[in-house]
């Protein structure tokens, strides 16, 4: 079975003990690349590390997590624009809005998801785009940039089959993780309802691990369980799911 994990922080102190254990798990399981989205200044030198010592196989993406975006923003997507003109990077990303932690800076959130868009225009990239409790207000500041070309993926979608087909008509993909397993998660009727060429399987590790493991910290390997739940949903094979959805992933992020 192939497997991607389009969203996985594993360069993160959580791994630092045992990443050589976590890497040989979730190859076992057939995850063929992880795409690990940077958080800000202080995560780009141990992603990039990551990516050095497994080429080809952790793939680094530059950008801006909105849960970082204080009053000196612009200081930094200086930096995000520095690395982004050297190349080797596979997204936009991890970028976008939370209106979950802190509303204080929402406006700030929205200048610097119009900073990385216009970024990812230039450099030809997809974004990734992180949207905790405010999908509705990203998918309108995404939709003046999606009729200029822009693509990418709302990573760990959580909203409505109504949102999905809203995302989906911007030619976006959604992001299914951990959320999709939970009993009360609510994802079924995405799930059922859209198509899979639509769909990237991630984990967001360390974070939203899957039933049975919720609570924990999360790993690559565990994409698996992801497939399999979608493929419980849809009555169909794991192994189909992995081939599509992964497919999926490499035409996203070339």
């Amino acid at each position: 079975m192939i497997l991607i994990d389009s969203h996985a922080h594993i360069y993160t102190d959580e791994f630092k003990a045992d990443i050589e254990e976590v890497i040989a798990r979730a190859r076992e399981v057939g995850v063929d690349r992880i795409y690990m989205p940077n958080i800000d200044h202080e995560s780009i030198d141990d992603m990039l590390n990551m990516a050095e010592k497994y080429p080809g196989f952790c793939i680094p993406m530059m950008g801006l997590h909105p849960c970082s975006v204080k009053k000196d923003f612009e200081k930094q997507l200086y930096e995000v624009e520095e690395f982004l003109s050297k190349g080797g990077f596979c997204a936009v990303g991890e970028m976008g809005t939370d209106l979950f932690w802190d509303k204080t800076l929402f406006e700030e959130q929205k200048e610097a998801f119009r900073i990385q868009c216009e970024l990812a225009l230039r450099h030809q990239l997809p974004i990734v785009i992180h949207c905790r409790e405010s999908i509705d207000e990203t998918i309108a500041l995404v939709k003046p940039y999606a009729k200029r070309g822009l693509t990418g993926v709302f990573h760990c979608f959580t909203g409505s089959l109504e949102q999905a087909n809203e995302v989906i008509g911007l030619n976006f993909k959604l992001g299914l993780g951990g959320v999709a397993t939970f009993k009360n998660g609510g994802m079924e009727p995405v799930i059922q309802g859209v198509s899979l060429e639509h769909v990237l399987l991630e984990t967001d590790s360390p974070y939203l691990a899957p039933a049975p493991h919720r609570g924990k910290r999360n790993e690559p390997a565990y994409t698996q369980i992801v497939a399999q739940k979608i493929a419980e949903i849809l009555d169909r094979e794991v192994v189909e799911i992995g081939e599509i959805t992964s497919q999926n992933s490499k035409t996203l992020f070339r």
